[in-house]
């Protein structure tokens, strides 16, 4: 059965970020224009089945951010300030708990539950006010559902967070997400993000039974599992009938840190590919790398914090490799760090709302820019293109299309190009800085008859230093 759900439109303020942006320097520079269309319809699998598109057929990159404690920390007007930020940044999809423990509350004291029963969510008759007389805790979801819909953000919402299942069982599941499925039915931009943080090895039956019933009721909605660190939905659910999209979590160790049967450590582009080459095709994207502002390995805050373009480096190796688009995630925001809070988790010592502005969030938007603007369903991963493509911090991923091919190099590596394996025979280059979204010709004569190209970013080669490479089929 085909899935639906919808998308957010361009809005002027984005568009002004990115051309403020792009501005003319001594180097030529050229800009990366925007080519979507303002629309917010529903959202289907394309018709290659790797990626998403929206219901006038243009193409749906996924573009998240991680509030996992939006619904129990914030009030009304923080909602609206966090959507309205993740709007101008272009975010397009916000992933959330609905229920945290199965003894959550929302910021106004108000329950989500009888006697910490999921079959028994705990409703008060009334209006949609703030006053909590008459105003419980799925009203308080439904107003950052409606408001997100506003401002054409999807809601990826996680029912019941992963450490919760032990304590509900198949019955319990199958009424929950039967009222789930009713409550928003109606709503144009509810994802499910069944899971949370969990193996999907344990309680099966119940993350089927929850899967099945929010299939059964949503048939229009879109569905994943959001699974636990260096685990990919696809290790139990990927001939699931209600999962739609594969997503997969490279988490927040580092290479020596990883002490996975995988060892894919930093490598999230492997997840992908191993989801690339799968029966039956699904999309697949990663739904929680590291995120900026945690520490090395989570847990140990003596350990460096991830940067910003850390963060970058795993977009782009996994966007680059085939993914269907990339979850963005800073640690004072997805927990909601407030004033009032004793201490942060995970060091954190950031307060939110200043963390909305890191350079990691600005930063999210020009991938999404860049490859909306080249033809996008004939994209594909080209490993090809590429000689001495090396490893870990030197690994150089690309992708290409039609008329173009793109490498990124997250630590400024010289590029090596086989032409014979390009798919066309002449081309103008430029390099794309994955910090300010500026795209810069690169002075150069391409022949046909050169077998290999070398093209050599700018700076030292370091981490961070990174860049990508636009081969534009010249016409």
């Amino acid at each position: 059965m085909l899935k639906l759900t919808h998308y957010k439109l361009y809005t002027f303020f984005s568009i002004f970020i990115l051309l403020s942006s792009c501005k003319n320097s001594e180097n030529k520079k050229t800009e990366i224009v925007e080519n979507e269309k303002d629309s917010f319809g529903a959202l289907s699998i394309s018709e290659n089945q790797r990626y998403f598109q929206k219901e006038n057929g243009d193409p749906f990159f996924w573009l998240g951010d991680t509030g996992w404690l939006m619904f129990n920390k914030l009030d009304r007007d923080e909602i609206k300030l966090y959507i309205e930020d993740r709007k101008a940044k272009d975010f397009n999809v916000i992933q959330a708990m609905v229920l945290h423990t199965l003894e959550a509350s929302n910021v106004y004291q108000d329950s989500a539950l009888v006697n910490k029963n999921v079959a028994e969510p705990l409703l008060t008759e009334g209006a949609e006010v703030s006053d909590s007389l008459e105003y419980d805790f799925w009203d308080h979801v439904d107003y950052a559902v409606k408001t997100a819909e506003e401002n054409n953000i999807y809601m990826a919402l996680v029912p019941v967070w992963g450490g919760n299942i032990k304590n509900v069982n198949e019955d319990q599941a199958r009424k929950y997400g039967k009222f789930l499925a009713e409550r928003y039915k109606d709503y144009k931009n509810v994802i499910w993000l069944n899971g949370g943080d969990t193996f999907g090895n344990e309680y099966t039956n119940v993350w089927n039974a929850l899967g099945e019933s929010l299939d059964e009721y949503n048939p229009d909605k879109l569905i994943t599992f959001h699974p636990r660190g260096r685990h990919d939905s696809s290790d139990w659910f990927h001939d699931a009938t209600w999962l739609d999209f594969n997503m997969f979590q490279s988490g927040h160790r580092t290479y020596d840190q990883d002490d996975s049967e995988r060892k894919y450590g930093e490598d999230n582009w492997k997840y992908v590919k191993t989801d690339y080459n799968l029966k039956p095709i699904k999309p697949t994207l990663d739904g929680e790398p590291s995120y900026e502002g945690i520490p090395y390995g989570l847990h140990d805050t003596l350990q460096p914090f991830w940067k910003d373009h850390e963060i970058r480096r795993y977009a782009y190796w996994s966007v680059f490799a085939g993914a269907a688009g990339f979850t963005y995630g800073h640690s004072a925001v997805m927990q909601m760090h407030r004033p009032e809070d004793k201490t942060g988790a995970y060091g954190n010592k950031k307060y939110w709302e200043v963390a909305l502005n890191d350079p990691g969030a600005k930063q999210m938007q020009y991938l999404k820019k860049l490859m909306l603007n080249y033809s996008y369903f004939d994209r594909k991963p080209d490993s090809l293109i590429v000689l001495n493509s090396g490893e870990r911090y030197n690994y150089l991923t690309a992708t290409s299309g039609k008329d173009y091919a793109m490498v990124y190099t997250y630590n400024g590596k010289n590029i090596e190009i086989d032409a014979e394996k390009l798919s066309f025979d002449e081309f103008e280059a430029y390099w794309f800085d994955p910090r300010n979204g500026e795209k810069s010709i690169i002075q150069h004569k391409s022949s046909a008859k050169e077998d290999i190209f070398i093209f050599d970013p700018e700076g030292e080669q370091k981490e961070g230093n990174d860049w990508v490479l636009i081969l534009e089929k010249k016409v």
